[in-house]
């Protein structure tokens, strides 16, 4: 009899095995193999019952090993008389069974259809302990041990042995039954198979007989339906290797894909950074595939292409909307980048806690008003100004550029009423208003911040006034300007040239144009101008006598107004703008801090009255007339006019005349009345108007910081500066107590601080120990000198922001700016996080990248 349960009908297709089924009455069947599934129950119920005695009967004595195997076959020759009965049953209930399948088969065809699930992987999984596998994508339980547990079988006491399972794979062992069991039996039999010991749930325990050819697992291994079982779990093995090799390939193809997708967006990152960086255009007249002008990033593109083939790939066979170079990618990669060397500022301001910031504002390409934001914190022993970004301001009242600056913090997130303990802006009226001025609408919500005049303007306007108030210097820098202006011109120029190199040896210089707003840079104009007077005076007499009206005019004024007066301005003036210059670029370091400032100024101001000396005035008189003879300068006096007779009315008086006249210095004694004294006079007077703010009590305090200082430390001084910032004053008097003793230990050694920067740097390893002097001296160094970090931002947006660029988007050029400012923070990105934030930010929508 053909049973049901064969290899063919498992592996057939699902239309055959609907076929099949279609020749069995499903409720007759199912009917009476229930009853015998229900018979084998009861057969290894009593079965169990018979091993349980056994197991409970161990201190009784077994006869004899016969007595066993008579037990032992009496229990197989049962199970295989139930297996026979149930057999037949099944056949002759298919006999007659046959007439009712044509019946019904139209109407249970469609509704099997509809009802009859496909089996899965775990549908057929016999039931067990909880202590071996449960469905077929598991692997026997094979658990290797030392020893088994032992029982009392045939007058022994045998148990389960590790070295079963090299013989027998399919075997599996259950610790908590100590039971053995068939894996491929378990999962991958034929739902109607009938139960054997090695798919009940006890399990197989007769470890006497387990090795017999006869029975056990020899016996188990050579039934039909544990071969069949065993094919279906080879042929599953054998798909799930094949499955498996191919999802690897594919993930392999994937991985290979997002790869490549890395390093082609790498690459636009990377040419994206060189151009920021260097301050180059990236986009061209028209990008088209055909253009000639596409811009230097599709250039340069197209050359890494030529070189690198996974580029090339990427350009040629990829659609033109996956390419990845329109300008929208360029401005989310640009923003993406930013964004990181934003992160990492602020990142920095927060753990540094205090910080300053620093505005200023000036006109682009387009006329619009950029306000520039950086950020003046100590970290990791350095004092850093980073810029931020830029904004435009639409309105210039305080109101709105005090919203503007607290909008900046808080965006940043930045705990500004707590943290800010400085700002620093020009001198315009609107930033520097005491009452209703920018600075004192920031100090309304930040009441630390204390508000800087940019120390650098206040250089330049000391200049500026000191120039005003002498009308010499004013006629000096005005003769100076109009030298230029003529020198400049195109048959002057190549004269001008050929006589330098007639005179002088090496390369010949240009005269400098004076600066508007940097005085203290005049010194170069001085400089070139007194180094070539005899060129100057050479050209001015050959250009006189020609016969150009116009030009041998202009040319003889120049001539006639460079005399003795001029010489002695030009020395004097490059002499003090020489001292002027280093003090305005001291003033303009990212570096400084303000107790140096203090001190750089006092030593101009010193050196200014030492000047102030007759003996001074004496050597620099002789340096005068020098230059005159090298440059054929008449030195001779004038005869003077019979004198003036004197009013009775300003007899006695200084001022002699009614009319306000001018006298014109032709010598040594009249220049040092009229010129010299006076701009050095001046120059004194400005500089302690102009900084008087170093007097108040928070420099006052910020100068007992400093080393150097006669104050260094002094409780009474410090406590000033304590007191403006809301310090522990007690604990700040014992740290005061301790620095100094830990100090008297360092005199004369080498790690011996000398300055302000070098005592926050020996305090910095203490910092816990001594926290609220530590927390002074980083308020100290944070304190902006200058607004220059801002000035030199606006250098980069004229280089940024050009003619030819005028309509990028101010979210660009704020990213733009922050890329190229910041070139070095730029240059050490981590492309490989770029790729993973970009992925998440961009949302992959036509490219994978993780």
């Amino acid at each position: 009899m053909k049973r049901k349960g064969s290899i063919y009908s498992f592996f057939t297709p699902k239309r055959k095995a609907r076929e099949i089924d279609n020749e069995l009455s499903e409720a007759d069947i199912g009917d009476e193999v229930e009853g015998q599934r229900e018979d084998e129950d009861e057969v290894e119920g009593e079965r169990g019952d018979v091993e349980g005695e056994r197991d409970d009967k161990h201190e009784v004595e077994v006869e004899g090993e016969d007595k066993d195997e008579l037990e032992g076959e009496r229990e197989e020759q049962q199970k295989r008389n139930i297996d026979d009965q149930g057999q037949e049953e099944v056949g002759e209930h298919l006999e007659e069974g046959k007439h009712h399948q044509k019946e019904k088969a139209k109407k249970q065809q469609s509704e099997r259809e509809r009802t009859v699930p496909e089996p899965s992987p775990a549908t057929f999984s016999r039931a067990g302990p909880h202590d071996v596998s449960k469905s077929r994508c598991e692997v026997p339980t094979q658990p290797k041990r030392e020893s088994f547990p032992k029982t009392l079988q045939g007058g022994a006491r045998r148990s389960f042995r590790s070295e079963w399972y090299q013989a027998n794979p399919w075997l599996e062992y259950s610790q908590s039954k100590d039971a053995a069991y068939c894996f491929a039996c378990r999962h991958f039999s034929l739902p109607d198979t009938p139960k054997t010991v090695f798919t009940s749930f006890d399990g197989y325990r007769n470890w006497k007989k387990a090795t017999m050819k006869d029975s056990g697992f020899a016996s188990h291994a050579r039934s039909e339906c544990h071969i069949n079982a065993m094919f279906a779990w080879t042929e599953n093995k054998k798909n799930m290797d094949k499955n498996s090799s191919m999802f690897g390939r594919m993930d392999e193809q994937k991985k290979k894909q997002v790869a490549e997708n890395q390093h082609y967006i790498k690459t636009l990152a990377e040419i994206l950074v060189l151009t920021v960086t260097e301050n180059i255009a990236q986009r061209g007249h028209r990008e088209s595939q055909d253009s000639e002008q596409k811009g230097v990033f599709l250039s340069m593109l197209d050359l890494l292409g030529n070189h690198d083939p996974i580029i090339k790939k990427r350009l040629e066979q990829h659609a033109k909307n996956a390419k990845y170079t329109s300008k929208t990618i360029q401005n989310e990669i640009l923003e993406c980048l930013a964004a990181m060397v934003k992160e990492t500022i602020i990142q920095e301001v927060k753990t540094s806690k205090q910080f300053s910031v620093i505005v200023d504002e000036t006109k682009d390409v387009q006329k619009k008003e950029q306000m520039s934001f950086v950020l003046r914190y100590y970290y990791n022993g350095m004092v850093h100004e980073s810029f931020l970004e830029f904004d435009v301001a639409e309105h210039l009242d305080a109101a709105a550029l005090s919203c503007k600056i607290i909008n900046f913090l808080e965006r940043h997130g930045l705990q500004y009423k707590k943290n800010l303990v400085g700002q620093g802006y020009d001198g315009a009226a609107v930033m520097r208003g005491a009452h209703a001025g920018v600075q004192a609408k920031i100090k309304e919500v930040a009441k630390h911040a204390f508000y800087v005049h940019c120390s650098a303007h206040c250089l330049n306007l000391v200049i500026v006034d000191t120039v005003k108030s002498v009308p010499d210097a004013g006629n000096f820098f005005s003769l100076l300007e109009r030298l230029y202006v003529f020198v400049s011109g195109s048959y002057v120029h190549n004269k001008w040239l050929e006589v330098q190199r007639e005179m002088f040896d090496g390369a010949p210089r240009e005269l400098q144009k004076l600066s508007d707003t940097r005085w203290a840079c005049r010194h170069i104009a001085c400089r070139s101008v007194m180094d070539r007077l005899p060129a100057v005076v050479q050209v001015l007499e050959e250009i006189g006598s020609e016969n150009h009206p116009q030009r041998a005019v202009e040319a003889r004024g120049i001539l006639a107004q460079i005399d003795l007066n001029f010489a002695g301005s030009l020395v004097l003036f490059r002499k003090v703008l020489s001292d002027s210059k280093f003090l305005s670029d001291m003033l303009q370091s990212k570096t400084v801090d303000y107790a140096k400032a203090v001190e750089l100024i006092e030593a101009l101001k010193e050196t200014l009255v030492t000047y102030r000396s007759q003996t001074s005035f004496d050597e620099m008189w002789t340096e005068i007339l020098d230059l005159c003879k090298q440059s054929n300068i008449d030195i001779t006096q004038r005869k003077s006019k019979r004198p003036r007779q004197t009013t009775k009315v300003l007899q006695g008086s200084v001022i002699n005349s009614t009319l306000g006249q001018h006298v014109v210095p032709d010598s040594k004694d009249t220049f040092c009345v009229s010129v010299y004294y006076p701009v050095l006079d001046n120059m004194i007077e400005e500089i302690g108007r102009r900084f008087s703010n170093t007097n108040c009590n928070i420099m006052q305090g910020v100068q007992a910081l400093n080393p150097s200082s006669p104050t260094f430390l002094t409780e009474e001084a410090v406590l000033l500066l304590a007191n403006a910032y809301g310090s522990n004053i007690e604990d700040l008097k014992h740290e005061l107590h301790q620095t100094k003793r830990v100090l008297d230990r360092k005199k004369g050694e080498k790690e011996s601080p000398t300055t302000l920067m070098e005592f926050t740097q020996f305090l910095d390893p203490y910092q816990d120990v001594f926290f609220e002097l530590f927390r002074l001296c980083k308020i100290a160094v944070v304190l902006p000198v200058s607004s220059a970090s801002c000035e030199r931002s606006f250098s980069s947006l004229r280089l940024i922001k050009t003619y030819l660029r005028s309509t990028m988007t101010e979210k660009r050029l704020s990213n733009l700016a922050v890329l190229s400012i910041e070139s070095k923070r730029t240059k050490e990105l981590d492309l490989e996080k770029f790729v993973k934030r970009f992925a998440e930010q961009h949302g992959n929508r036509r490219i994978q990248l993780l």
